[in-house]
């Protein structure tokens, strides 16, 4: 056998909620590289088109669906249109999310509205999207995997108004364990990745203040944060059958931050 033919995505159907980010384009055309049709689902128009570009690229066949995957009409309809273009969804990658560095707060004073609105945005969206994707790959009887992107922050605290993202993160990690436990008797696996800071246009502002990003490097080993780029390998991983014996599990890549904690 090929060994490599274990990554492969060749007939495979993937949905990649969030794929308009600044992770989700990479990905997107990522998993069109290695054979995947794949489901984009974003809120900006233009990021979206980056996104479908990225998969064309690659050789790839993109469905583009524009949509708010808070509201659970709208997860549901995501997941129904990929099923009438292609008629079966194998991988669902949970990509939205972020917002940390717009809602800084202290812990005691932490506001209700800002609190809903960045677990909203990080933690009902997997929730809404899981739901529709796993009852696809239930009915569909092949199994499926659905790769959640979490946080360092899941696992550490950070003294800096992080409240509600770190909140939001360590659910979306037992929620991760949960949907695993829930779901294997489907074949549906279901792990994470976790990275720490990647440098993306939403990270951009934050990575800019002075002294920021020597304060964070100098915490992590290999000196540097995260490219997009450093997240396909484990991405691959996790969708493709050379993962076929996981499930339930986190993975951090974050270049050895969480060893030295």
């Amino acid at each position: 056998m090929d060994e490599l033919q274990r990554f492969t995505l060749a007939d495979r159907v993937a949905v990649v909620a969030g794929g308009s980010g600044g992770v989700g384009v990479r990905t997107c055309g990522a998993l069109a590289g290695v054979g995947a049709k794949v489901a984009i689902i974003g809120r900006s128009p233009e990021r979206l088109e980056e996104a479908r570009l990225a998969v064309e690229k690659a050789g790839g066949e993109a469905l583009v669906i524009a949509g708010d995957m808070a509201d659970k009409a709208a997860a549901d309809g995501a997941v129904q249109q990929t099923l009438d273009a292609w008629g079966r969804v194998d991988i669902l990658v949970n990509g939205i999310g972020g917002g940390a560095g717009t809602a800084l707060y202290p812990a005691e004073e932490y506001p209700k509205p800002e609190w809903d609105r960045i677990l909203d945005l990080n933690l009902t969206t997997a929730l809404l999207v899981s739901q529709a994707a796993a009852r696809a790959m239930i009915a569909g009887g092949r199994g499926g995997s659905v790769l959640n992107i979490s946080s360092v922050r899941g696992q550490l605290g950070i003294d800096a108004g992080y409240a509600a993202y770190v909140a939001a993160k360590g659910a979306m990690d037992a929620l991760t364990r949960q949907h695993a436990t829930e779901w294997a008797k489907h074949g549906i696996r279901v792990n994470a990745i976790s990275p720490t800071f990647v440098r993306t246009e939403q990270a951009a502002t934050l990575l800019a203040q002075p002294g920021f990003y020597d304060n964070l490097v100098a915490r992590i080993p290999l000196r540097r944060i995260a490219d997009p780029d450093d997240l396909v390998g484990a991405l691959l991983f996790f969708c493709s059958d050379a993962s076929s014996f996981v499930t339930g599990q986190i993975l951090t890549l974050d270049g050895g931050l969480t060893a030295t904690q």
